[in-house]
């Protein structure tokens, strides 16, 4: 049972190493993820919820959100449910991404997508019943934090994941497909939205919750920012050069969506580079933390060396 003692403790912490930094708190967030929806009546309902919630995945969104809580002054215990939350607005926005009137997309972390097993009626419900869920989650389960950085961490959430984070960017997305004439302006501004502003959110909230400084909330802004492209950069890249085995989903559906991506604009030698100058503006914003920031920078770094 996760409680709030073993929370606060910070595994990991004396000598860092990032494998095993992720591996611990992949393991705490995949406990609190459990825990957090059971199956009741209506079972399926939850069982779908469940489904896609529980499939794996990296959890890098809840797991940024407890480093820069931590690394703000707070604790593990106080980030949770947010954390959490995040993982379900994330895991919504997947489900519906899939769908056939989206990206159309039958597999999602190596497992048959939510629509596949359950249908697309109980599919779209299920990112609906996780979205609302989130925000309930983080209202009842957060203890320990004043009642007015709670309300802010809400609106953020809402904020990110809404017509002006999210589905404005996604709306923009399904726009572009099949247009030649898209520049990178616009290729930034939908993907600053539809990954990076729940990235940012998992950032920002974790200084929020810690009650850090407006100053250290523009640096941790402007940080997820950076690493959020250079995450979307990379992606387009994997989408052309991995596996269906080693990316746990379909490939090449952005070039047959004709989709204008980032190597189909600079290349993918300059998208690389892009992304890495991406990382390294994103490190600098945390030099003022000191030793404190090694997650983040190593999450930084993580991004762009990954391979799904």
């Amino acid at each position: 049972m996760v409680t709030t003692d073993n929370l606060k403790q910070t595994p990991g912490k004396a000598t860092f190493d990032l494998i095993i930094y992720l591996k611990e708190r992949q393991k705490l967030c995949e406990v609190a993820l459990e825990q957090a929806i059971s199956v009741r009546y209506p079972e399926k309902i939850y069982e779908a919820m469940r489904y896609s919630l529980l499939a794996g995945g990296k959890r890098l969104r809840p797991i940024i959100c407890l480093a820069t809580c931590e690394m703000t002054g707070g604790n593990i215990a106080i980030a949770m449910p947010t954390a959490c939350a995040l993982e379900m607005i994330h895991t919504m926005s997947l489900i519906h991404d899939d769908l056939p009137a989206m990206d159309n997309d039958d597999y999602r972390r190596g497992k048959l997508t939510n629509h596949k097993v359950y249908g697309e009626d109980i599919a779209i419900l299920a990112g609906d019943g996780l979205l609302a869920y989130a925000f309930e989650y983080v209202a009842v389960n957060t203890k320990d934090v004043p009642a007015e950085r709670l309300l802010r961490v809400v609106a953020h959430l809402g904020r990110a994941v809404g017509a002006a984070g999210l589905v404005g960017g996604q709306v923009l997305d399904l726009e572009s497909e099949g247009k030649s004439d898209i520049c990178s302006e616009t290729l930034d501004f939908i993907h600053h939205h539809k990954t990076g502003a729940l990235l940012e959110a998992s950032v920002v909230c974790g200084g929020i919750l810690a009650g850090t400084s407006e100053d250290n909330l523009k640096r941790l802004s402007r940080y997820a920012k950076n690493i959020g492209l250079a995450f979307q950069i990379i992606d387009d890249i994997l989408d052309i050069t991995s596996t269906q085995e080693q990316l746990g989903k379909t490939v090449g559906k952005d070039q047959k969506a004709k989709k204008v991506t980032y190597p189909s604009l600079w290349g993918i030698e300059k998208s690389q580079k892009q992304a890495q100058q991406l990382i390294e503006s994103a490190c600098a914003e945390l030099e003022p933390f000191g030793k404190a920031a090694e997650p983040l920078v190593a999450l930084a770094h993580f991004i762009t060396s990954r391979s799904h």
